[in-house]
Formats: structure tokens, C-alpha cells, sequence
């Protein structure tokens, strides 16, 4: 995913510089690009934080952006380098048998009116996504800041996000 984010940012990037030069005759197509890259730089902070708990040495979201843009479009291409940006040290001949896990960031930004700060707590108290999605009412309350009410939107929310992945899926 982070591949195809860096990609997508370099050629938006590129774009942006042709819609410059068309002056007022690109203003539809700069409006066009704005509609489907919006939201992008958000998306690859949250994906590096993510999986940022597989990493050796946990790095900063702009310090693997930084490495991610200094790399050549050959080196993009290679699933190792990537990893590497992230600070994931991939061993063997590839990527096909490292296993990551998400930590929910990504899921957990996308439920309507939960706070930064209590996202980052969930994240910290359940440690990974999966144990986030398995927890009840009551294991989401002891979370500070998680009250009975906020419990059940996060907990409707996940269910929510789930089952629309689900349909997507098969739609």
C-alpha cells in the first residue's frame, strides 16, 4: 500500500506541475486531481503508523515519507526497499513469508467523532488490531477515556467498517 501511495504522490506531484503551466485551462483537471488525491497524505501517515510495530527501530511517519521519496522508481518497484524505508529488515530472498499486522489506526480514524487521543490509547491498550476487533464492551471501557457510550461506537463502528469491507468485497 505504501508503494502504491508514494506512486500515486509523485505522479499527482507531476500533474500539478502540468496544471501550473495550462494556467486557466487546467483548473478542471487541477480540480479533478485535488478530488482523487485528497485525503492521500493523511492515508500514508496512518499506514506507516500501522505497521510501524514491525519495525526494528520504530521511525517517524515523516522519516519513512522522506525515504520513501528519495527513492528511485526501480527501487519503488522492489517490495524489500519499501520495507526497508519502513524500517522492516526483510530477510531471504523477499517479502512473500513476512508477516504484518496492522495496529487499527487506519479503521480507527475512519469512526465518526472518536478523538486522536483515544485512538492512540485503544491502539496502545490492545497492542494490535486483531485483539481490538475480538474486544467486548466491557475491555474497551477499561480503556481510559472509554465510557459505556463511546464503547458502543467503537465497537458499532468497527462491525460497521467490517461488514461494508465485507459487501465491497464481493460487489
Amino acid at each position: 500500500m505504501l508503494q502504491r501511495l508514494e506512486m500515486v504522490r509523485r505522479i499527482s506531484a507531476e500533474i500539478e506541475q502540468y496544471v501550473v503551466e495550462l494556467g486557466v485551462d487546467g483548473r478542471l483537471v487541477g480540480l479533478q486531481l485535488e478530488e482523487l488525491t485528497g485525503g492521500i497524505g493523511r492515508d500514508r501517515e496512518l499506514v506507516i503508523r500501522d505497521y510501524a510495530a514491525a519495525a526494528e527501530a520504530i521511525r517517524e511517519p515523516l522519516d519513512v515519507l522522506d525515504s520513501l521519496s528519495r527513492l528511485d522508481p526501480a527501487e519503488l518497484l522492489d517490495l524489500t526497499a519499501v520495507a526497508r524505508c519502513l524500517g522492516i529488515t526483510v530477510i531471504g530472498d523477499g517479502m512473500d513469508h513476512h508477516s504484518l499486522s496492522p495496529l487499527g489506526y487506519r479503521l480507527l480514524h475512519r469512526i465518526p467523532r472518536l478523538p486522536g487521543a483515544i485512538v492512540e490509547r485503544l491502539v496502545d491498550h490492545f497492542g494490535s488490531f486483531q485483539a481490538l476487533l475480538s474486544a467486548g464492551l466491557e475491555d474497551l471501557q477499561q480503556v481510559d477515556g472509554v465510557g459505556e457510550a463511546r464503547a458502543r461506537a467503537v465497537r458499532e463502528g468497527l462491525s460497521r467498517l467490517a461488514e461494508s469491507s465485507i459487501l465491497e468485497r464481493y460487489s
